[in-house]
């Protein structure tokens, strides 16, 4: 019975040891194709042209093309859902951001779980977002927009991308933390919510400053705040939404990258380094300062962590809130 069970437990260790074989050959064979990264958002978002720009500059690091796919819809998870069933071989990679986080609290049915089906890899950048109404809104400021939304009583719309989205989230605790009952207008992207907004279908949005500050100065929607806990060096005439009235009130939106859970940790160390010697480019860091963009740099380890917290801090908001998802 001895030898049994010492037999068993050494084939164990053999087979456990020929696997960390095989994955450190793999790690060092890699990559040996092109790279997909899968944007579960619409073409024209920040996600998308981020997933695009870090893709373009890590090329030559590792001698392969970085391909983009598209796969918006049902707020991320359709697009999610394909990088989770991924082979996890680093050759899928998922660009994900806050809306992941999000979701793990507001939708209760979804076909994968965030932290168990994937792996952290690297964050990528955060910005401010901009509180906008079309130009036809009677309203110059903050202030204005609170006393018209309380006396139009659910007669004002918000635009974003999707149910669970920063941009969703946004709006919903602008909704609770200013007492105003709008209306929450979900898009397939936030190329649609934006066109939304700019169009005149929907009042108001609060949408990434780095996509939509471009729209506001040129006079398509006229900008009243930012969402973040200081002015942002974009459009620092404009007051913080929290500055402007709303006590309390703080909203980002961040990117990350994460891989299908199972990924050589060899190739997700490597990926986590590339990534960070791309964010950290003076060039890089300026280029993105210029559009209200953020570098992140953190070790798996580290943003392992930060994606726990901000699991846990939105799961409060998203009661507080109120927010409900039929998923």
């Amino acid at each position: 019975m001895k030898t049994r069970m010492t037999w068993r437990r050494l084939r164990a260790v053999g087979l456990a040891v020929a696997a960390l074989g095989c994955a450190g050959a793999h790690a060092q064979g890699y990559p040996a194709k092109p790279i997909r990264i899968i944007v579960p958002f619409g073409v024209g978002g920040p996600a998308d042209i981020y997933a695009r720009y870090l893709g373009q500059q890590a090329q030559s690091a590792f001698g392969q093309p970085f391909v983009v796919e598209d796969r918006p819809g049902a707020g991320s998870i359709i697009g999610t859902e394909v990088a989770a069933k991924s082979p996890p071989d680093g050759y899928t990679l998922l660009l994900m951001s806050n809306t992941h986080t999000v979701n793990e609290s507001l939708v209760a049915k979804k076909p994968f779980t965030l932290m168990k089906d994937f792996v952290p890899v690297a964050p990528v950048n955060y910005s401010d977002l901009l509180l906008v109404v079309h130009p036809s809104l009677p309203v110059k400021s903050v202030k204005e927009l609170v006393a018209l939304a309380k006396k139009s009583k659910g007669g004002l719309a918000y635009s974003s991308s999707g149910t669970g989205t920063p941009y969703h989230m946004a709006g919903e605790l602008f909704k609770a933390l200013s007492g105003t009952d709008i209306l929450h207008v979900p898009h397939k992207s936030s190329g649609e919510a934006r066109t939304s907004v700019i169009s005149g279908q929907t009042q108001m949005m609060l949408d990434a400053i780095t996509t939509m500050a471009p729209q506001a100065k040129a006079g398509r929607v006229r900008a009243l705040a930012t969402s973040g806990e200081k002015r942002s060096s974009v459009m620092p005439e404009l007051p913080t939404i929290a500055e402007a009235g709303v006590k309390g009130y703080e909203a980002t939106i961040w990117l990350g990258i994460m891989a299908p859970a199972g990924t050589p940790r060899a190739i997700v160390d490597r990926l986590n380094a590339e990534i960070g010697k791309v964010v950290n480019r003076p060039d890089v860091r300026q280029n993105w300062a210029a559009q209200g963009a953020v570098p992140m740099t953190m070790s798996v380890a580290e943003f392992e962590k930060y994606l726990q917290a901000d699991i846990a801090k939105w799961e409060k908001i998203v009661k507080i809130s109120g927010a409900r998802t039929d998923r």
